[in-house]
């Protein structure tokens, strides 16, 4: 297949990953950049189930780890009104409303959910309040608890299929190539104006970017059907918001199921499920769930293990000039906060994009 030719006066837009950011940062391109053309290369694409696409194994929901009154925040506020917006217009997206029982096993100063420099949880408005639990409703050994009033489940493989469908509506094209560098790539479009990397974890292993900063963090989660009593929010226990030893509990909208996690494994990267750890998430899932019922009442669909895009430092997005004949813009590196931050990310990688052209334009 030949690169199609340059719109007349417009730029050719091309975005390397095809996974939860690649949709969103080529979408919202889309949306500033009508005329231009605009391709996804990727090796693999919804409806795939490898270990190394990390998408369709997440969560997933939209429950901010950002504390840092900064871009982070920033980046998990646009998505949560993005969700907004889709759960109003295409109800068959895969997202959908309910609220959110968080449980802690530590004080709330120790738990990593007060914004730096407020000591408040920044997203309070957002989710349309919260109420702390009295310590009757708390688990044995839980320290303090928040309900959430409302905030997104994700049924990840709806969603990521709609993302898909839109893309093609909005006439963004979309390629299966695999490729190891990002100079590859261009190689074989060289009309490009701007390359977008979004490959996440894969953004270690390109021979031109071999970010190390980047490592896997391992999660593990049970797809198990819904029960007969039904689940009225969703569930999650955890000594911080950020932790190896985290419990939940998500019910999936669209007849998604219930999916029951966890595990935060830091450099493992292990394929293969481990049955005994997948035995664990299920007894601490039904104790924190009383809705489920007892472990042996489950009934258990499929296991999941995906490796989260973690890198130290945060996510990567910026400009790298100078490498190569054309400017890339990175968007990789969100860890578990893929979807809940992905149209924040996605708008930022835009911005850039647009001072390039407009900077490009006056010369």
């Amino acid at each position: 297949m030949s690169y199609p030719a340059m719109s007349q006066g417009q730029p050719n837009f091309l975005v390397f990953g095809a996974g939860v950011i690649g949709f969103t940062t080529a979408l919202s391109l889309r949306q500033h950049c009508p005329s231009s053309l605009i391709t996804i290369v990727a090796a693999y694409f919804p409806g795939d189930r490898s270990i190394s696409y990390t998408s369709p194994w997440a969560g997933a929901n939209w429950s901010s780890m950002a504390h840092d009154n900064g871009p982070l925040e920033k980046y998990d506020e646009v998505t949560f009104r993005k969700f907004e917006a889709i759960s109003r217009e295409f109800p068959e997206a895969g997202l959908g409303r309910m609220g959110l029982r968080g449980i802690f096993d530590s004080r709330i100063e120790d738990a990593g959910i007060l914004s730096e420099g407020t000591g408040r949880v920044w997203y309070e408005g957002l989710v349309g309040g919260m109420r702390e639990l009295e310590r009757e409703e708390l688990p044995e050994g839980a320290v303090f608890g928040l309900d959430f009033q409302s905030t997104f489940r994700i049924n990840t493989q709806v969603y990521l299929g709609w993302l898909q469908n839109e893309a093609l509506t909005h006439n963004i094209l979309l390629l299966r190539r695999q490729y190891s560098s990002l100079t590859a790539v261009l190689t074989d479009f060289p009309s490009t104006t701007v390359l977008l990397n979004c490959t996440g974890l894969g953004s270690l292993h390109l021979t031109d970017v071999r970010d190390t900063s980047l490592y896997p963090t391992r999660g593990q989660t049970v797809l198990v059907a819904e029960p007969k009593t039904p689940i009225p929010r969703m569930y999650f226990r955890s000594p911080a918001r950020i932790s190896p030893e985290t419990t939940y509990v998500f019910p999936r909208p669209l007849g998604g199921g219930v999916i029951l996690g966890g595990s935060r494994q830091d450099g493992n990267w292990n394929a293969e499920v481990d049955l005994e750890l997948a035995s664990s998430i299920i007894e601490r899932c039904c104790k924190l769930c009383p809705e489920l019922g007892r472990p042996e009442e489950l009934q258990v669909m499929s296991h999941g293990v995906g490796l989260r895009p973690s890198r130290k430092g945060g996510p990567r997005i910026e400009v790298e000039k100078g490498t190569w004949d054309v400017p890339v813009v990175h968007n990789y590196g969100h860890s578990g906060a893929g979807y809940q931050s992905s149209w924040g990310t996605a708008e930022r990688a835009v911005e850039l994009v647009k001072k390039m052209l407009e900077s490009n334009a006056k010369l």
